[in-house]
């Protein structure tokens, strides 16, 4: 299989700001821990805060972005991926489109003229993580952009799509764009249920676009959330993915797989009506750095042997294995080359 291309990545690109904070600061902006929402005006001046306050790391993010970097990491073919997502024209944005270009990524933004690079506050107490997005330019991506003939050429020649939920605030046409088209050409589309506030507050358009998705990652909080929106009387998450896995379907030619994590506890997959369970690799505590990014170099290491048409028990070992290296390491970041064989 000619690797060129072939998986590519929707979402929005944005500049982690990371910090290890302490509990007032989370108390004073009201933000909780292992948790992801979309910056209110309360939040604003917290960013320039986190970088007078406490030393601050400056780390190319976003949720999909992350995830395409680690698939490209594990498949070490230059040029295997691409992404699309908007930015400012500044610095911030440079900087970015350095990193992903570095990463071996084909990135191709959207430049936005007015609105400055969005920006991600990472707050790190004891490992565990709140992130706190504020989308800025990430927000202006737009259609149009997408269906220039040379963006429209990367969806053509990929044969995987992954989007991340988040993106279902800001351009959820782009979205069922490339969602038909794989359903057209019987490609494989695949997205994250991503966040409680996107299962809570975009309900319609990720009931839209679940139709057309193959396989849905997710994690328990995530799942269990989907669920009591949906007035599903249970929080077993075996049952929630057997029930997702099970919703109705655009295109009959691929069964839905749903992947949900559960931290230290086994990953759940739900596929054919039942549920199996698959353990993680444990890693001391004192090992742990940060959990920002595991969900998703999960979702980018299952990726990138799904590419490869490998079963599903290895998809979720390489996940496992991608995520346990990001959780030693600050941010959503790697080392040089993978060691997974």
């Amino acid at each position: 299989m000619a690797f060129e291309g072939v998986l590519l990545g929707m979402g929005n690109p944005l500049l982690d700001i990371s910090a290890v904070v302490d509990e007032d600061f989370m108390n004073k902006y009201e933000v909780k821990l292992n948790n992801a929402i979309l910056a209110e005006d309360k939040h604003l001046p917290m960013y320039e805060e986190m970088t007078q306050k406490y030393k601050v790391e400056y780390i190319a993010g976003g949720a999909t972005q992350n995830s395409i970097k680690v698939a490209q990491w594990m498949l070490q073919v230059p040029g295997a991926t691409s992404y699309m997502g908007c930015v400012g024209k500044d610095k911030f944005g440079e900087e970015m489109k350095k990193d992903s270009t570095q990463a071996g990524l084909k990135v191709q933004y959207y430049e936005d003229e007015k609105a400055p690079t969005g920006t991600c506050a990472v707050c790190v107490i004891g490992g565990e993580r709140s992130l706190i997005a504020n989308l800025s330019a990430a927000n202006c991506y737009k259609t149009e952009h997408l269906k220039k003939p040379e963006n429209w050429a990367l969806v053509e020649k990929a044969k995987f799509y992954y989007i991340a939920g988040f993106f279902l605030t800001v351009s959820p046409e782009s979205i069922m764009l490339v969602a038909e088209h794989a359903a057209a050409k019987n490609k494989i589309f695949t997205m994250n249920l991503s966040a409680p506030f996107i299962c809570e507050f975009f309900k319609d358009v990720q009931e839209k676009a679940l139709a057309y998705v193959d396989y849905v990652f997710g994690n328990e909080t995530e799942a269990r959330t989907f669920a009591k929106v949906h007035g599903w009387e249970t929080d077993n998450v075996e049952e929630i993915a057997v029930k997702i896995s099970q919703w109705q379907k655009a295109s009959g030619t691929h069964k839905r797989i749903t992947v949900i994590t559960q931290g230290s506890d086994p990953v759940v997959v739900a596929e054919d009506g039942k549920a199996t369970l698959f353990p993680v690799i444990l890693l001391p505590k004192e090992k742990l750095v940060d959990t920002n990014g595991a969900g998703d170099a999960f979702v980018g290491g299952f990726l990138s042997q799904l590419i490869k048409e490998k079963p599903i028990s290895e998809c979720v070992r390489a996940g496992c294995y991608a995520a346990n290296v990001i959780i030693q390491r600050s941010g959503c970041t790697y080392p040089e080359k993978p060691d997974f064989n």
